[in-house]
């Protein structure tokens, strides 16, 4: 490699490390607004005891979190179990299940395990944006009290500001928001190393028996710690599921040379504050800084937290599109914002759902310290589900040493578990609400995979095969038109129900017939060279097989552009696009989950705009179907 070459490739590198610094590390980088407050508040230290055992019990709590959750079982291990390079629960389900036959008892177990971490992660995007944005625009009460009351009208702006700037796509966020992450964890890093200078005892947290060795002394406040401690890795999960955007190499860089050492250095800062000023807990984030640095601090913290929602928003987004791709859930309009990534996407619908929901939020709760309440339930549940499901993956599929890794994940999943239950005794304050939202999606997700697979079958009972439906037409004349018609067909070997209705009510067919069939793989990306299939039949008519990841784009023009590719002289003006708009209708014996079902496919987006066909060459073929 010449040196240029490596130069230009150390500033990518360097490019795509600053740009996860914007994305990827905002929820987790934003933990020390109220991570360590909150965590020592629950140990119920008052006013007038000794604070020292509680600040470096927690502090030791959450050292060793973040070591053991976001450091070995994230970046070290869980994100190996990418899908060519893609991660997220979607893409961890769609690694298992690949492996699992389709009827099987496994199969569907692993679909219902993956939905529900998508249900999870979708109920944790509600509350990340609050309760950050909420600790943040906090800082205005320890700059002058009076500013309390202007806290939620000022967060509300700041969320309303976050998401309709969304549309522009996460792209040229990207650029702006890494120097400034980078200026917020270099803030962090200087505000608590100095802190830390002057009182370097705080540095015995670093034991992980000091921790185990506080809880085992106040068992009836052990509960509450380990609910609260949890919130210093949560964002844990986002390194996982944006690995598509920028790679592992630069996210797992940029934790451990930049993120990590940062947030300790700040986390100890604090604590080593509340250890000479127990006052101070009040807010001890912004208690770190000097007086003349709060306005700056709080615009940064701000601009940061705004960052930390715009990251969970995008990959609420990208979990949306693959969940549609994998007929999770019904076709939503997804507008793709960037030309060199093809993950980075925006679904209107989506960003609407959530921005309803964080002004909900704000506006019932009204504070960080009665968020913290609702937050972690889903989170641990999330970061559980990954922990299973990676498992499976590695050991059941990869082959790894089980000797070996049986033990490791079981301890991750022992501690996944702790902190699940132990923010299950904050439902009835506060947890139920992203709990609630969570199970809401999961049945509508099961109401679309169990009615999807009816409607399935029920167009294939009704089905001709396509090898008889040809001998058919060997005993017929009909009259052939110029052009091609390209029928949108379920599957390659039937004959599609739009070309069985033109042919009852026109009786002609195109002088070229091509049935299109085009389907999701469990994979993010397709190689052109394997993109298509042709299959040549009598009568001038083709069978196509047209393959896209579960990341891409599926644009009925770039199959024909394939087509083109391989030798087929098509004139696209002449091109005729026949897509059936089937109604569904329950039959007598129809269970619960279809109704849900009926009604989400009678109003979800139609195939002829999912796929992209052109509106000016567009021919809808009406129907009824029972299931």
């Amino acid at each position: 490699m010449s040196h240029s070459s490596s130069a230009s490739h150390s500033n990518d590198h360097k490019a795509l490390m600053l740009g996860a610094l914007g994305v990827v590390f905002g929820d987790i980088g934003t933990s020390p607004l109220y991570a360590l407050k909150v965590s020592i508040e629950a140990s119920g230290v008052h006013t007038g005891q000794p604070i020292q055992p509680a600040v470096l019990g927690i502090l030791s709590l959450i050292t060793w979190a973040l070591v053991l959750v976001v450091m070995i079982k994230y970046v070290f291990i869980i994100m190996r179990a990418d899908n060519k390079g893609s991660g997220g629960i979607f893409a961890l389900t769609a690694l298992v299940t690949s492996a699992l036959k389709k009827d099987s008892r496994g199969y569907w177990a692993v679909v219902v395990i993956g939905a529900l971490g998508a249900a999870l992660f979708f109920g944790d995007s509600l509350i990340t944006p609050a309760i950050s944005v909420l600790s943040a625009v906090e800082g205005l009460k320890v700059i002058s009290p009076d500013l309390g009351a202007y806290v939620t009208i000022v967060a509300i702006v700041m969320i309303a500001g976050l998401f309709a700037v969304e549309r522009f796509g996460t792209a040229k966020i990207g650029k702006a928001f890494g120097p400034i992450m980078l200026v917020w964890f270099a803030s962090l890093g200087v505000m608590g190393f100095f802190k830390i200078l002057e009182h370097p005892e705080v540095l015995a947290a670093l034991n992980p028996l000091v921790g185990v060795q506080y809880l085992i002394n106040h068992p009836g406040v052990a509960v509450a710690i380990m609910g609260s401690v949890v919130l210093a890795v949560t964002g844990g999960e986002a390194l996982y599921a944006d690995m598509g955007h920028f790679g592992l190499l630069p996210i797992r860089r940029a934790w451990i040379y930049m993120v990590f050492p940062c947030l300790l250095l700040n986390y100890y800062g604090q604590g080593a504050l509340l250890v000479v000023e127990p006052s101070a807990l009040d807010n001890p984030f912004y208690r770190l800084a000097p007086d003349w640095a709060l306005v700056p601090l709080l615009v940064l913290a701000s601009m940061a937290t705004i960052i930390a929602s715009q990251a969970v928003i995008t990959g609420a987004f990208s979990t949306a599109t693959q969940a549609v791709h994998l007929g999770y859930i019904p076709r939503l309009r997804v507008r793709h914002t960037s030309a060199d990534e093809i993950g980075q996407v925006y679904v209107s619908k989506i960003n609407l759902f959530l921005f309803l929901g964080v002004v909900i939020l704000i506006l019932s709760f009204g504070s960080s310290d009665r968020l913290a309440s609702a937050y972690g339930v889903t989170v641990t549940g999330a970061m559980l589900i990954d922990t299973l499901l990676g498992a499976v993956l590695m050991i059941s599929i990869r082959k790894w040493n089980p000797l070996f890794f049986i033990p490791v994940f079981g301890a991750f999943l022992l501690l996944d578990t702790v902190f699940l239950s132990t923010n299950l005794t904050k439902f009835f304050l506060g947890g139920w609400v992203p709990v609630t939202v969570a199970l809401v999606l999961l049945g509508i997700m099961l109401a679309w995979i169990h009615g999807r697979e009816k409607l399935l079958k029920a167009r294939w009972n009704a089905a001709i095969p396509l090898d008889k439906f040809i001998a058919d037409l060997d005993m017929k004349a009909l009259a052939r038109v110029e052009g091609t018609s390209i029928f949108m067909v379920p599957h390659d070997h039937i004959a599609p129900a739009t070309l069985l209705h033109n042919l009852k009510h026109n009786k002609v067919l195109h002088e070229r017939v091509i049935l299109m069939n085009i389907e999701t793989v469990n994979e993010p990306f397709v190689e052109d060279a394997v993109r298509a299939t042709i299959r040549s039949l009598p009568h001038n008519i083709f069978s196509v097989h047209v393959q896209f990841g579960f990341m891409e784009d599926m644009h009925v023009m770039r199959a024909v552009a394939f087509l083109r590719a391989k030798g087929f002289a098509i004139n696209t003006a002449e091109i005729s696009f026949f897509v059936g708009k089937e109604k569904v209708v329950a039959t007598h014996s129809s269970g619960l989950l279809l109704a849900p079902f009926i009604y989400m496919h009678r109003t979800m987006q139609g195939a002829a705009e999912y796929f992209k066909v052109p509106f000016n060459h567009a021919i809808e073929v009406g129907g009824y179907i029972e299931i």
